[in-house]
């Protein structure tokens, strides 16, 4: 409820002050709540364009990395370094996508490969959320973003193995399902045991999608040997272009130590951030990283990194 007052019964009301005073202070009573809301706001806006990097690093004998300091890292963003202003390794959250080959040909294996996925899940951070596609002759989104383990386990009995492989329509539709996660950290794990046959788009189409998501792919390929190099090669692409990398299980149970190790290195991850150089075009830019970790030896371990190869700019 709001009370008005005049400035006669105002001064009236304060008969112990003298009347200039009283006259003076009760103007200023009344002319306060008016004053206060003719007062213009002012907005700042800044545009701070902060970049994150996710880092994963192993020596020569493909263990990780833990020990590496801010100092330690070198980032350039086409060609010019920058300055890493945020520097953690610490258990950051993903929003993942579950990439599942469902042809004819992976029925055999299916049931033991829906457990080896549904570990890496429950291996990852608690707060991750999980969405499921499948793909045969065509891609399907089985199960939306949650952290619900039951349902994911009921997502992934529910579906039967038919038709061909369409690889390249699958990460498509998962990188573009990406545009409703809710955390920056994205990573997709693709599962198949073959080459693709059925897709109406192609690889670099398909890396297109998953640049622009700015998603890390992890592939866990079960390849047989009538696939041949060319399936290999592929996933080792998708995985390198995009910040992830490729796993070549020969059997079910060493696919399920392939992504345990996934989950593991996602959680161990460097968190590099920096705020670019670049202008506000929406223009491609290229990311180089440099470990050059203070030399402690003459046999210091040969260190590699695995990190996106670069993303698209914000636009004005």
């Amino acid at each position: 409820m709001t009370r008005s007052i005049s400035l006669h019964q105002c001064a009236k009301s304060s008969s112990s002050v003298k009347k200039p005073a009283r006259l003076f202070w009760c103007f200023l009573l009344i002319a306060a709540p008016v004053l206060a809301q003719e007062q213009p706001t002012f907005t700042l806006n800044v545009d701070v364009d902060l970049t994150e990097l996710h880092v994963s690093v192993t020596d020569d004998h493909d263990h990780p990395v833990r020990n590496l300091g801010k100092t330690d890292f070198h980032v350039f963003e086409d060609l010019i370094e920058q300055k890493v202003s945020i520097f953690k390794r610490e258990d950051i959250a993903v929003s993942l996508g579950l990439v599942i080959d469902n042809s004819r040909s992976i029925e055999a294996r299916k049931k033991r490969l829906d457990a080896a996925a549904l570990s890496f899940v429950q291996k990852g951070n608690p707060d991750d959320e999980t969405f499921i596609v499948h793909f045969s002759d065509r891609p399907k989104l089985t199960h939306d973003f949650t952290d619900n383990i039951p349902d994911l386990e009921h997502a992934l009995a529910g579906i039967r193995p038919f038709g061909q492989t369409a690889i390249y329509d699958a990460l498509i539709l998962a990188s573009e399902h990406m545009a409703q996660a809710k955390h920056t950290k994205k990573v997709i794990l693709l599962i198949t045991d073959g080459i693709d046959n059925s897709s109406q788009h192609t690889l670099e189409e398909a890396l297109e999608a998953a640049k622009r998501s700015g998603v890390a792919i992890y592939t866990v390929g079960l390849l047989s040997a009538a696939e041949g190099q060319k399936a290999e090669e592929t996933l080792v692409h998708l995985a390198e272009t995009s910040g992830g990398r490729a796993f070549f299980p020969e059997s079910v149970d060493q696919a399920r130590i392939s992504m345990e190790r996934v989950a593991g290195d996602l959680r161990e991850q460097y968190l590099l951030g920096y705020f670019s150089s670049n202008p506000r075009n929406g223009k491609w830019r290229s990311i180089r990283l440099e470990i050059k970790p203070p030399a402690v030896s003459v046999k210091a371990p040969k260190l590699m990194a695995i990190y996106r190869r670069g993303y698209y700019g914000p636009a004005n």
